[in-house]
């Protein structure tokens, strides 16, 4: 929620009802026009999008009207919102705090997306502690070298689908900031708890601080356990490696071998795989 003092931007007038719901503070709305691309702010962007990274000031790109009714839903902070002068009319743009307008062709040089819709809005995200990711009755996921933004972004969606508590995204990593990870994720960024930027050894240092039973997803051979015949309903871990390199050895060392069997395929997409294994927990811890 915003404070006294702190601003609120917000695009497209499908949103002001949540304006209302969570009671941002409104104040004059400001307008400016922006038609340089030596700009700081295009060039910052330009930047942090290169990095799949925040921005020098800590904020999130997220591009779409989705993600920023998303971010607004979740009680985040949106200091500014950037709006091609195409999208200006749909954006409801005279109630905007903070709007950017910016010629569609300056505009195009920094979307993220091959369809834009002409709106990119600057997110403050929540910072989080290693205490929130195991908080309760802990289910992790630790994502260890998936660096797919989009496979890291749909595991996260499922994370926060299927209850898990919190996420740790390993070193190596696809980044939880870059803009393709937030946008596969569908907002569930802006909400479920996670730390980035743990090496293996910090990352397994934090599960076994924990006490938590670490599981690793595996490709079905007949050696490992099957997903059904593990006890999820204890605080566990549920180690997801990329596809072609599997998981470090200091994890896989640590590991209980968690397998879900197919047929005529090898494996799963690590995505897949993680949402049947997060769906198999939510099964037997009786939620929902």
């Amino acid at each position: 929620m915003s404070g006294p003092g702190q601003t609120l931007s917000v695009s497209g007038a499908l949103f002001w009802g949540h304006l209302k719901t969570f009671q941002h503070v409104i104040t004059t709305p400001r307008t400016e026009s922006v038609t340089s691309p030596a700009n700081p702010l295009v060039k910052e962007l330009r930047r942090a999008i290169g990095r799949g990274s925040l921005t020098t000031e800590g904020l999130c790109i997220a591009e779409g009207f989705h993600l920023l009714e998303e971010a607004l839903r979740s009680g985040c902070e949106v200091p500014t919102v950037l709006v091609a002068e195409s999208a200006q009319a749909k954006a409801g743009t005279e109630r905007v705090l903070r709007t950017l307008v910016l010629p569609d062709a300056l505009f195009q040089t920094i979307t993220t997306t091959e369809s834009s819709q002409g709106v990119i809005a600057l997110v403050k995200l929540p910072v989080w502690t290693l205490d929130r990711v195991f908080r309760g009755k802990s289910l992790v996921l630790v994502l260890d070298g998936i660096q797919d933004p989009g496979n890291a972004g749909a595991i996260a969606r499922a994370a926060e689908a299927f209850g898990a508590t919190g996420m740790i995204f390993v070193k190596g990593t696809a980044s939880p900031h870059n803009p393709k990870t937030l946008r596969a994720s569908a907002g569930s960024l802006f909400r479920i708890p996670y730390v980035t930027g743990l090496d293996v050894p910090a990352a397994l240092a934090a599960l076994q601080k924990e006490r938590v039973l670490i599981y690793a997803a595996m490709p079905y051979t007949g050696s490992e356990h099957l997903a059904e015949d593990v006890d999820f309903g204890r605080r566990c871990a549920i180690v997801v490696g990329s596809e072609g390199h599997g998981i470090s050895p200091e994890l896989h060392a640590a590991a209980e071998f968690v397998a879900i069997p197919t047929a005529g395929v090898e494996s799963l997409n690590a995505a897949v795989a993680a949402a049947v294994l997060l769906y198999e927990t939510r099964r037997q811890r009786g939620l929902g």
